[in-house]
């Protein structure tokens, strides 16, 4: 061995190692990390080469996944939303910051990808996983019958999906509880005196859509209003706005709207006033998440409040119980509280 190959700590790598003993990384791996798998001589071999290379592995690593190889310091994220509409979304940037807090105080890093659709987002994630890019995921946006769940699980993906666990199979999950705060906002429209409430909600096959838009029937029914209507979006504003105009132009016009984003509840004050509308007076808003957006409108909208960075972090929190093996269990955060501001009064009829 020359001098020059003697001793590079900073550029020596588990490559190197393996190499030089004559194994696999994997091997390196068992062996530094103490683990079965590799016999003792084997052992005792891949440790010399450690001590001869004066290999040091990667710290970040180590405190995330407990392993010396791949992308162990590394956390993956795949959105299927367009770059453009995910750079709006408060919901998103919100929670993205979350996950960064943590994985930030870990020395770790997040590996973010949009793509077009659920097929291209499970072959980006089994590529990540295969070649050890990652240590494990988030999903998120899961559906009904998420083709993900399955897949993901058969190459062994560590992750937590953020969705009811009806919907996430086998994985640990995390969730909002989308059901009751959706009978919190129709109880309060209702003891305001509205009777025909209306919902501007995501993609249909998303599974939250589809457990807001039960939550919404059954309450409706339950307390005996005018069945509700929702109407179903891309979360863009565009379409936000589409929708609330064509609710508002119906000719049994909803006297209150719930929005699934506050973006699109934005987008539906500004309909209201194109169409000579009064908001509170002539229809009430109450937006969802909370975010800024809320407070900067006049009047301020009203919101099923959540701690979305807060969730973020949680959630990332959860992923290292699963990486590390520590037990991990399935739970809700919070339920949505709602927060009345301007944007929400009792129905001009019924106003003292």
């Amino acid at each position: 061995m020359s001098e020059g190959n003697a001793r590079r700590p900073g550029r020596v790598t588990i490559s190197d190692v393996a190499a030089r003993a004559g194994v696999s990384r994997g091997a390196v791996s068992l062996a530094f990390n103490n683990r079965p798998g590799v016999s003792e001589a084997t052992r005792e071999r891949i440790m010399g080469a450690v001590a001869e290379l004066g290999w040091v592995p990667n710290q970040a690593a180590i405190k995330l996944s407990g392993s010396a190889t791949g992308g162990g310091d590394t956390v993956g994220l795949v959105i299927a939303r367009p770059a453009r509409q995910l750079g709006l979304e408060p919901y998103y940037m919100e929670f993205i910051s979350g996950v960064e807090s943590v994985l930030e105080g870990q020395g770790c890093s997040l590996l973010l990808h949009l793509v077009r659709d659920t097929d291209q987002e499970i072959a980006v994630h089994r590529q990540w996983w295969r070649s050890r890019r990652i240590a494990g995921s988030i999903l998120v946006d899961i559906q009904r019958n998420d083709p993900r769940i399955t897949e993901l699980a058969a190459i062994g993906l560590p992750a937590v999906a953020v969705g009811h666990p009806s919907l996430t199979g086998g994985f640990t999950s995390m969730w909002t509880d989308d059901a009751a705060a959706v009978n919190e906002a129709v109880r309060y429209l209702a003891a305001l005196g509205h009777r025909r409430i209306a919902r501007v909600g995501g993609h249909p096959a998303l599974g939250h859509t589809m457990i807001r838009t039960t939550a919404l029937d059954t309450i409706t029914a339950e307390l005996g209003l005018d069945p509700a209507r929702s109407v179903t979006t891309d979360y863009s504003g565009e379409q936000g706005a589409r929708a609330t105009r064509s609710l508002l132009a119906s000719s049994e016009r909803p006297t209150a709207i719930i929005y699934d984003n506050d973006i699109m509840a934005v987008a539906g004050i500004s309909v209201a006033a194109e169409m000579g509308l009064s908001v509170p007076a002539d229809v009430s808003l109450i937006a969802w998440d909370d975010s800024q957006l809320c407070q900067l409108t006049r009047p301020n909208l009203s919101a099923m409040s959540h701690d979305v960075f807060g969730f973020g972090a949680d959630v990332t929190r959860r992923l290292f119980d699963v990486v590390h093996r520590r037990n991990p269990t399935s739970g809700p955060a919070a339920v949505p509280a709602l927060l009345p501001r301007g944007s929400s009064a009792p129905p001009r009829a019924t106003a003292h």
